[in-house]
């Protein structure tokens, strides 16, 4: 019996499969490396022994929490590193998703620091614990005693039998066609709330409405108003100062425009004696066409302004209206007040087409639902045609697994209502003894009974879907004997289509194997570690008898263990 030593195996058969698991001080294990192969693998060892510690670190990689006290050495890193074989699985969709490199060959890494600090690695990539658990899961499945509950689960059995009626795919379309049915209904709940309160704000909201139509506003007014009320508030000192201004540039004889005359005249008699008197006389004659043009504005002006108080109360009514609606709605201008009545008329539109829209969706609801009563029906049909031969198949395990009095009811329940899982109730009914009526799963079968339907289950399922890698934690409990022997049998079996490792105590169990790892003690140091060696056909011989009658191994112990393998 030697230690082992690294041993990287690449299953066959192209399944989940944990293809070697290293641990560096982790608990009592100073280092081991494991390599595991396919099908049917076994761990043994004394009560103690730290077979548990195996399970701890499968957890850690799975996604389980962890604290320094599962260092051994305080001062080191524990390390755990497991290498799975996936291509089969279709998982490039869950890598792509985490942004993860996706490999055949992915090597999970959890490392805990001796400050207490966790990290964790996909393909050498950091990832968070959520993470790790959500790929965890679809790895290993490590069925410890508490785990046995889960078959009493209701989502569990609805999924044992949409596995075996090969019903998935349908549940998956139902829970699409559920999907859209139940958003249609929020979306109808939110469009009749907002119609609730829609309805209580609408007079309100009509009024603020016509408030602003009745405006009559335009872009700029309000600016081009102020304008006019300052003319209008200052028209008589506006007349006066233009009025003096056109009489000092048109007055006759004295005003600038008869003086600029005259000197146009002047400088025309001799704008031809050359070219430096032409162009004064250009320029002159343009300022006088300019002061001429000025005049004639001043008095247009001067025409124009009205002091008419009816025209300046008007006015100021406009700007106060103005004003006092963009004070009310709390804006600052005209246009923003244009933008606000435009909202309110869509709003109030929209009120008053919300009953149109409500009848368009309660027909979607109505149209969604009955594609999904449709998927409903058809999938109550194939779970109900399954039933017999998953309760046959599920029985015929229990018989052999010494419960020949078994009784395993599946009931399924056509439902008025549509459910997550379909238009179904469903009931797993149970009973072990003859002559004991059925009850719920939970209530009518013992821990050790459960244990044994949980093992019938999972053999069932192992012919019909690729599960992931399962450890049984002495699933073996209470059992002995005969029934431990086809306990084994049932265990190697699946072993055929899945990798499958048991933690037993049975040696009916561990000479059913195709591997076999033993897990011992020893004070190295004066320091106790965890070892874990591969047992070679002969060291199984000298484990299994030990297993069979102590260490006082007779010959007769160590024949009933070379019969136990063969």
């Amino acid at each position: 019996m030697e230690k082992l030593h690294y041993l990287y195996t690449i299953n066959s058969n192209n399944e989940y499969v944990l293809t070697s698991l290293s641990i560096k001080n982790y608990a009592l294990i100073e280092e081991a490396q494991l390599g595991l192969n396919d099908g049917f693998t076994v761990i043994t060892g004394e009560t103690g022994a730290g077979k548990s510690i195996l399970l701890g670190a499968l957890g850690l990689i799975t996604g389980k929490r962890a604290d320094s006290s599962s260092m051994g050495d305080m001062t080191s890193k524990c390390i755990i590193e497991g290498i799975f074989e996936v291509s089969d699985y279709q998982l490039q969709s869950f890598f792509k998703k985490n942004d993860l490199d996706y490999e055949e060959a992915t090597i999970i890494r959890r490392e805990i620091l001796p400050s207490g600090k966790s990290r964790a690695f996909i393909n050498d990539t950091p990832v968070t614990l959520a993470q790790l658990g959500a790929l965890g899961e679809r790895l290993v499945d490590i069925h410890s005693q508490h785990k046995t509950l889960d078959v009493t689960h209701n989502d569990y059995q609805f999924e044992v039998l949409d596995t075996f009626a090969n019903a998935l795919p349908l549940r998956k379309k139902y829970q699409q066609q559920y999907t859209i049915w139940k958003d249609k209904l929020v979306d109808l709940q939110q469009i009749q709330e907002k119609k609730q309160r829609a309805q209580l704000e609408f007079d309100y909201q009509s009024f603020l409405f016509n408030e602003l139509d009745e405006a009559k506003l335009i872009e700029g007014e309000f600016e081009q108003l102020e304008t006019a009320l300052k003319t209008l508030s200052h028209a008589e000192e506006i007349q006066e100062n233009l009025a003096t201004a056109q009489q000092k540039l048109g007055q006759d004889d004295v005003g600038i425009l008869d003086q600029l005359s005259e000197a146009r005249a002047a400088l025309s008699r001799i704008s031809g004696f050359g070219n430096e008197y032409e162009a004064l006389y250009s320029r002159l004659h343009s300022v006088f066409i300019e002061v001429d043009d000025l005049s004639q504005e001043l008095a247009d002006l001067a025409s124009g302004v009205d002091a008419d108080p009816l025209t300046l109360e008007k006015t100021n009514n406009r700007i106060q209206l103005l004003y006092n609606l963009m004070k009310k709605h709390q804006v600052d201008s005209v246009t923003q007040l244009i933008e606000v009545r435009e909202r309110l008329d869509a709003e109030l539109f929209e009120v008053q087409n919300v009953d149109d829209q409500i009848a368009v969706i309660e027909q979607e609801i109505a149209f969604a639902k009955a594609e999904a009563q449709k998927i409903a029906t058809q999938l109550h049909d194939k779970r109900s045609k399954a039933i017999p031969k998953l309760k046959a198949s599920i029985e015929k395990i229990l018989v052999e697994l010494g419960m020949p009095n078994a009784q395993l009811h599946i009931e399924v329940t056509r439902l008025q209502d549509l459910m997550s899982n379909g238009q179904d109730a469903l009931a797993f009914l149970f009973s072990a003894n003859k002559g004991m009526d059925v009850k719920p799963l939970g209530k009518g079968a013992s821990g050790g009974e459960l244990s044994r339907v949980m093992l019938a289950i999972k053999a069932v399922l192992s012919r019909h879907k690729k599960l992931p890698t399962l450890i049984f934690d002495e699933i073996d409990t209470g059992v002995s004997g005969e029934v431990a022997v086809k306990m084994g049998a049932i265990l190697k079996d699946m072993g055929n289509t899945m990798q499958l490792i048991s933690i037993t105590h049975l040696p009916q169990i561990a000479g059913q194997g195709a591997s076999h790892f033993k897990v011992f003690k020893t004070d190295e140091a004066e320091k106790t570690r965890t070892q874990i060696v591969r047992l070679s056909p002969d060291d199984r011989i000298v484990e299994i008898a030990a297993m069979l009658g102590g260490n006082n191994q007779t010959t007769a112990a160590l024949e009933h263990a070379r019969n136990l393998l063969n």
